[in-house]
């Protein structure tokens, strides 16, 4: 039988443990008895197994740490890396070689910097020479559009405002639309009637022009003359 490890607690007597002996022992317990007593209720269960997902998740969450914390310890050692610092130092190097030429250079600079730039060319690797004109090709893009562009820039916050002006201009559109319809088709309507009475014109005046040749191939009737025996008659 192995013995029992001082660190294990379950192998550890108590005092409850020495009583239950003691009452084993005088027989006023058996071990069955205790045996079904141990036998855990599925209440004591769940809490068993939720103490056990609690400990999980302790566990989880302590290596999540563990490992957030190693990987910072290993970006600062990449930091702090020899090669990096190499790299670095020449960097620095460089930087300090450049400004003691301009310090060397600064009266020189000065002199440049007073002077007005203008008509002269300024020197051009052959390397560059496309990336420049493509550079130039960009440079006059942009300074066509540059005003539309501000124009655009300004009008933004009155964004809105133009929004509704727009809906309101449509909507008056609609309006003059369908008035327009409205007058065309009175337009033609009235067409249609000046044809047909234009149509009618020449009937009109040919039958005047008729009327007006057989009035004067009619000689005129002697109304007066029968009126004067009429009124002798009557005397």
């Amino acid at each position: 039988m192995a013995a029992a490890s001082p660190r294990d607690p379950e192998s550890v007597p108590n005092a409850a443990g020495l009583l239950l002996n003691r009452f084993v022992a005088s027989g006023l317990v058996t071990q069955e008895m205790l045996d079904k007593a141990k036998k855990s209720t599925p209440c004591f269960v769940k809490f068993s197994r939720l103490q056990q997902i609690t400990n999980i998740q302790a566990e989880i969450y302590q290596k999540n740490l563990e490992i957030e914390v190693l990987t910072l310890e290993k970006d600062t050692a990449d930091v702090v890396h020899p090669l990096f610092l190499a790299q670095k130092c020449h960097m620095l190097q460089n930087m300090n070689n450049h400004l003691e030429a301009l310090l060397k250079e600064k009266r020189f600079l000065r002199q440049r910097l007073l002077k007005p730039i203008c008509q002269e060319n300024l020197p051009i690797e052959v390397v560059y020479h496309r990336y420049l004109v493509h550079l130039l090709e960009l440079a006059v893009n942009f300074i066509e559009k540059l005003e539309a562009n501000l124009e655009t820039i300004r009008n933004i916050p009155h964004l809105d405002a133009n929004l509704k002006t727009m809906s309101k201009a449509l909507a008056k559109m609609d309006i003059l639309v369908t008035e327009t319809e409205e007058l065309a088709e009175n337009i033609l309507k009235w067409r249609e009637q000046q044809r047909e009475v234009s149509s009618r014109v020449p009937k009109v005046l040919a039958k005047e022009n008729a009327l007006q040749k057989h009035a004067i191939l009619m000689p005129p009737l002697p109304f007066d003359s029968k009126v004067h025996v009429q009124t002798i008659n009557a005397k």
